[in-house]
């Protein structure tokens, strides 16, 4: 990725540098969804990350990892985040015999980001999980892309935001 600075561009030229910049967002719906929800209580504001993100270039894919259950509640969740803009991924939720679950996207994340990195600018990633930061740190190097996250600071692993070129955090800005 090639950095332009700007020490006295005027608006017009930084624009114009967003204009061109290709983005890649991809969200840990479950990371994301019990983050917030413990740390504050409530539920993200996709919508509101959108704009900000809209506003910093070209959103090129914006994937949604989330389990599928199948209730009303979630389908209409899902359907919101199609008219924002999201592609919804989707993994059957299995309930094992032992009570424990299985819904687990990190590797088709990985997978997507991998293919992604490759044609784009910029790798935004949702999510709190530290298995993601030797990914980070892979794209960041061969495919010389930026690589930011949005996490909850108090659940976000210390090597994920370590990894990562620009971390930010999700707080009351991006929440309803």
């Amino acid at each position: 990725m090639t950095v332009k600075k700007l020490n006295q561009g005027t608006k017009q030229e930084v624009n114009k540098v967003k204009a061109g910049k290709k983005i890649a967002i991809f969200v840990d719906v479950q990371n994301i969804y019990y983050t917030t929800r413990q740390a504050y209580g409530r539920q993200f504001n996709y919508r509101k990350l959108w704009q900000k993100i809209s506003s910093e270039g070209n959103i090129i894919t914006a994937n949604a990892y989330a389990t599928h259950r199948g209730d009303d509640k979630q389908l209409k969740f899902q359907n919101a985040l199609k008219q924002i803009g999201f592609t919804i991924r989707l993994k059957p939720y299995i309930q094992r015999s032992d009570g424990s679950a299985k819904g687990d996207w990190d590797v088709g994340i990985t997978i997507d980001i991998l293919d992604a990195a490759k044609e784009v600018d910029t790798v935004i990633l949702l999510s709190g999980d530290g298995d993601f930061d030797l990914l980070l740190e892979k794209i960041k190097r061969d495919d010389h892309v930026c690589a930011e996250v949005y996490g909850v600071p108090s659940l976000t692993s210390s090597s994920l935001i370590d990894s990562a070129s620009i971390y930010h955090r999700i707080d009351e800005d991006l929440l309803l």
